[in-house]
C-alpha cells in the first residue's frame, strides 16, 4: 500500500524542520546585559607606528606645533608693541625679546635653578590634572587643593618650628598631603554617590579654599607681630637648599612623583582599572571593577599631589602664608597636563617649559621692555591651540596618535554624562 509503513531500503519521507526559534518553546531567555557603546573619548584610535621618532611624533607633534605657533603669535604681539615699547616700530624686537628669555632661565647656573623651582610646582599639579584626565575626571580644583595643602603646611609648620627639622619637614609635608587629598575626596565622594559633576564640585571648593584661608589666617592661625595677617615662620619646617641659592628638597619631591606616576598608570593594575574607567565607565563595571571607588580615589590622589604641590610653595620658597595668599599654579596645571598628553613625563617637559617663561621674564621686561604679562599671553594661547587639536593635525597632515583617554574630549565632555557608581 502506498500509505504503509516504508521498507527496509527507504527512507521515509520527512519534511525538513524549520529553524527553532529559542524564544518560541523554551520560556523567557536572560541575556547578559552587554556593555554600553564607549564614549566618544573611548573611540579606538589608529595604532601607534613602531618606529620610535615616528610614534614620538605622533604624540607630541600638536603640542610641539602648539608652542611654535604660540611663540609666533607672541611674536606678533610684540611687534606690534614695539611702538610703545622702544617709540618705533622695531622688527627684531621679538628676537632680543626671546633671547633675553632664553638668557634669564637658561643663561646661568641661577637661572637654570630657579628655572627648576618655578617648575617644581607645577608638575606635581600637573600630575593632578593628568591622572584625572586617564581616569576620565577633569580636576579642575587643583587650585582649591593646592591652596588647602599650603593652608596645612603653613598652619603644622608654624606649629612645629621648633621641632627637629625631619619631624617638623614631615609633620608639614604630611598635612599638606592630607589637606589637599581631603580637598579631593569631596568631590570625588560626592561624584560616586550623588552624581554631582566634578567640575561644578571642584570649582565651587575653589572658592571655599580662598575663603577658608581669610578666617583662619585672620583669626586662629593669624601669628602676632606683624602688621597684616600671616601665619608664623615655619622654622626648622622649611625645606632644605640642595641646589644653588634657592633649589629646594621640593625639587625631588616632584621628580620622584613623576616615575612613581608612571608606574601607577602603566605598570600596575589598579592604574589599567584606572585608565579603563576613564575610557569606559559601563564596560569597567561590566568586567567586575567598581568605577565609584576608583572615582573617589582618583581625585583623592589628585588632591594630594597638588597639596604636596601647595605644601612645597610654602615650605620651601615663601615661608608663610598671607590670607591674601594667590596664585595660579592650580588653572596653569590644566595646560601644563594638556600640553604634556596627561603623560609624566611629558608633564614634566611642559612644567620645565612653562618654568623657564616664568624664570626667564623678568631679564626680558629689564632688556627689551616687554612685560611679564606676555607670558600668561603666550601660555593662553597654547592652551587655544592645544583645544584646535583637530584643525592643527589637519594642518600638519597628521593622524590621530594612539593615546587612550582622549583629554581635550575629557575637558569637553558632557555634565550630563551618567555618574560612575
Amino acid at each position: 500500500m502506498s500509505g504503509g509503513p516504508s521498507g527496509p531500503d527507504q527512507e521515509p519521507a520527512t519534511d525538513p524542520k524549520p529553524a527553532m526559534d529559542p524564544s518560541a518553546d523554551a520560556g523567557p531567555v536572560i541575556e547578559a546585559e552587554a556593555p554600553q557603546a564607549a564614549s566618544p573619548q573611548a573611540a579606538v584610535p589608529p595604532p601607534l607606528p613602531r618606529d620610535p621618532v615616528a610614534r614620538f611624533w605622533s604624540v607630541a607633534a600638536v603640542p610641539i606645533a602648539a608652542v611654535v605657533l604660540a611663540l609666533l603669535v607672541g611674536s606678533l604681539i610684540i611687534l606690534a608693541s614695539s611702538f610703545f615699547a622702544v617709540g618705533g616700530f622695531e622688527p627684531l624686537l621679538p628676537v632680543e625679546a626671546y633671547s633675553s628669555l632664553l638668557r634669564g632661565s637658561f643663561g646661568s647656573v641661577n637661572g637654570l635653578v630657579n628655572t627648576v623651582v618655578a617648575a617644581t610646582p607645577l608638575v606635581l599639579a600637573g600630575l593632578a590634572v593628568g591622572i584625572g584626565f586617564k581616569a576620565g575626571l577633569f580636576n579642575i580644583g587643583a587650585q582649591g587643593q593646592f591652596l588647602m595643602g599650603a593652608l596645612a603646611a603653613a598652619g603644622t609648620g608654624a606649629a612645629l618650628a621648633q621641632q627637629p627639622p625631619p619631624i617638623a619637614i614631615g609633620g608639614a609635608l604630611l598635612a599638606a598631603a592630607i589637606g589637599g587629598g581631603l580637598w579631593g575626596f569631596i568631590p570625588g565622594a560626592l561624584k560616586a554617590w550623588t552624581g554631582a559633576h566634578e567640575v561644578v564640585t571642584t570649582i565651587m571648593l575653589n572658592y571655599i579654599a580662598a575663603a577658608v584661608i581669610g578666617y583662619l589666617i585672620t583669626g586662629p592661625l593669624a601669628a602676632p607681630g606683624f602688621s597684616f595677617a600671616r601665619t608664623g615662620p615655619v622654622g626648622n619646617a622649611a625645606l632644605p637648599i640642595i641646589l644653588g641659592r634657592n633649589g629646594h628638597l621640593g625639587i625631588l619631591i616632584a621628580l620622584l612623583a613623576v616615575p612613581l606616576a608612571y608606574w601607577l598608570l602603566w605598570r600596575s593594575t589598579l592604574g589599567f582599572e584606572l585608565r579603563t574607567v576613564g575610557a569606559n565607565p559601563n564596560a569597567a563595571r561590566y568586567a567586575g571593577m567598581r568605577p565609584g571607588l576608583l572615582t573617589i580615589f582618583t581625585l583623592s590622589l589628585c588632591g594630594l599631589l597638588a597639596g604636596l604641590a601647595g605644601g612645597g610653595q610654602i615650605l620651601g620658597t615663601s615661608g608663610f602664608m598671607n590670607a591674601s595668599y594667590g596664585t595660579a599654579t592650580g588653572f596653569d596645571a590644566i595646560a601644563v597636563a594638556l600640553l604634556g598628553r596627561a603623560h609624566p613625563v611629558g608633564i614634566l617637559a611642559a612644567s620645565l617649559l612653562f618654568g623657564a617663561m616664568r624664570a626667564g621674564s623678568g631679564l626680558m621686561q629689564i632688556e627689551a621692555r616687554i612685560p611679564v604679562e606676555i607670558i600668561d599671553v603666550i601660555q593662553a594661547v597654547i592652551l587655544l591651540f592645544l583645544a584646535a587639536d583637530v584643525i592643527v593635525r589637519r594642518i600638519l597632515r597628521l593622524r590621530a596618535a594612539r593615546s587612550g583617554v582622549d583629554e581635550i574630549q575629557t575637558v569637553t565632555r558632557s555634565y550630563g554624562e551618567q555618574a560612575a557608581r
